[in-house]
């Protein structure tokens, strides 16, 4: 990995001094310091970006940093601190199985995960439910939907978490408002049909993906292109046949989250590892940070699952129901602060969700209005 950039990241980076693309070169060219990005890539996410309201909320991770310290009120700002998500938002959320075979249902993404105040979380998860339902992919008002997502994240911070495993039971998927779930058909053709990787793949890296497969296993090298937030991150997959079937690992170079970039002294730690660790869920096994590369296991029922994914006829309330109880998952893991995050939510007033995820929505697409044209 390449050293950061010294000059760059101690530059002041607050909202009254830079604009979305003084904060996207800023940030790109922090990012440049602890991974070498991929050009293309980066090129395709700022197409994607300027095509897309969502995309880029999705993408801009590193601004909605900066909008929260000036949009946001100082009573939400205020909050207890937590190990939080971060760049949560309701593409956040996939399965994957759990060292029993179980099928687990949860956050599956915590490349931005930092200490900040347990409301970041519950904003930006309301806030992608009102850039989610302009574009049409929710109909759930952003008032009933701020309901669910507190009527779940209290009922699991009161209990100490509540893990929520699917299994193989049908009525385990009422949880989630849906009558099923269907795994992708072409997963593996499609992973197959990549190409060998022409980069040279880090010896970290490669030597993760090795200890992550069974010993001593032949198995195809390829570059892979996922994610919104994380394009332009070098990634690489072993693909090998092991006892009658496929099987994959995935390889992602990590950058700190986007919050260590506005200056915070622990501007080189990853919390990946930590934040996983201490949520209260049942664990994908081979998910871990090691030498700065996230290693996963990819299956058709290890992966993200896009809100455009999930079946038509759904109960939308349940679903964000349960995505706040999945967000108090992972805030059970700083127990010490439950009692303090209970105290300042009875001091909020009832609609402050929904009325600071409209303020923050708000801006998100005043940035992108200025970004697009």
């Amino acid at each position: 990995m390449n050293e950061p950039n010294a000059r760059v990241m101690n530059e002041p980076k607050t909202r009254a001094t830079m604009d979305i693309f003084e904060s996207t070169r800023r940030y790109e060219s922090w990012m440049g310091g602890h991974v070498q990005p991929i050009s293309r890539q980066l090129v395709d996410k700022h197409a994607m970006m300027k095509g897309d309201l969502f995309a880029f909320f999705r993408g801009t991770y590193y601004r909605w940093a900066q909008l929260w310290r000036s949009a946001v009120p100082k009573s939400v700002q205020a909050a207890p601190a937590v190990l939080a998500v971060g760049d949560l938002h309701v593409d956040s959320f996939g399965t994957w199985r759990d060292v029993e075979g179980r099928l687990i249902w949860g956050v599956d993404d915590f490349d931005e995960a930092f200490p900040l105040p347990y409301t970041n979380d519950l904003v930006r998860l309301a806030a992608s439910v009102k850039i989610a339902a302009k574009a049409g992919a929710l109909k759930i008002s952003l008032r009933d939907a701020s309901d669910a997502i507190m009527e779940g994240y209290r009922a699991s911070l009161r209990k100490g978490g509540a893990p929520i495993t699917l299994a193989e039971e049908e009525h385990f998927l009422q949880t989630l408002g849906i009558a099923e779930m269907k795994a992708p058909k072409d997963f593996w053709q499609k992973l197959n049909r990549l190409p060998a990787s022409r980069r040279e793949c880090p010896p970290a890296a490669r030597k993760a993906l090795e200890q992550a497969l069974p010993k001593s296993l032949r198995y195809k090298l390829v570059s892979r292109t996922a994610g919104t937030g994380s394009l332009g991150q070098p990634r690489f997959a072993a693909i090998a046949e092991w006892k009658g079937g496929c099987i994959a690992r995935e390889a992602k170079a990590m950058v700190p989250s986007a919050s260590a970039w506005l200056g915070d002294k622990h501007g080189r730690k990853h919390y990946y590892n930590e934040i996983i660790e201490s949520a209260i869920r049942a664990h994908d096994p081979f998910q871990k940070v090691i030498d700065g590369w996230l290693i996963r296991r990819l299956s058709p029922d290890s992966n993200p699952i896009s809100i455009s994914d999930w079946p038509k006829k759904r109960d939308e309330f349940n679903l964000l129901l349960s995505m706040g109880r999945e967000t108090a998952n992972v805030h059970v893991g700083s127990a010490h602060q439950i009692k303090k995050i209970l105290r300042h939510l009875e001091e909020m007033k009832a609609t402050w969700l929904s009325v600071t995820a409209k303020q923050m929505a708000r801006a998100v697409l005043k940035e992108w209005k200025e970004y697009r044209d």
